[in-house]
């Protein structure tokens, strides 16, 4: 049985896997700076000068990659 993957998913998976720097918006205008080494459905880790910060995804606003990612034909699913 497939899995069904959820974009936000797809997204978190693509810039773990890939390392890329991501900037994270927080709902109080905090702005973080690292890269996500891991998340779950509630919180994720996120690597900054040498240090592990856990985010409760709650409390994000935004995300925004350093880089673009190509999200077509993830695991045979396009987003657009």
């Amino acid at each position: 049985m497939d899995k069904t993957h959820n974009l936000q998913d797809v997204f978190l998976n693509q810039v773990r896997k890939q390392h890329v720097p991501v900037t994270i918006f927080l709902v109080n205008g905090v702005k973080l700076q690292g890269v996500i080494t891991w998340f779950d459905n509630y919180s994720m880790l996120l690597k900054r000068d040498g240090h592990i910060q856990l985010i409760y995804k709650h409390a994000v606003s935004t995300i925004m990659p350093s880089t673009p990612l190509n999200m077509q034909d993830i695991e045979g699913e396009e987003y657009s």
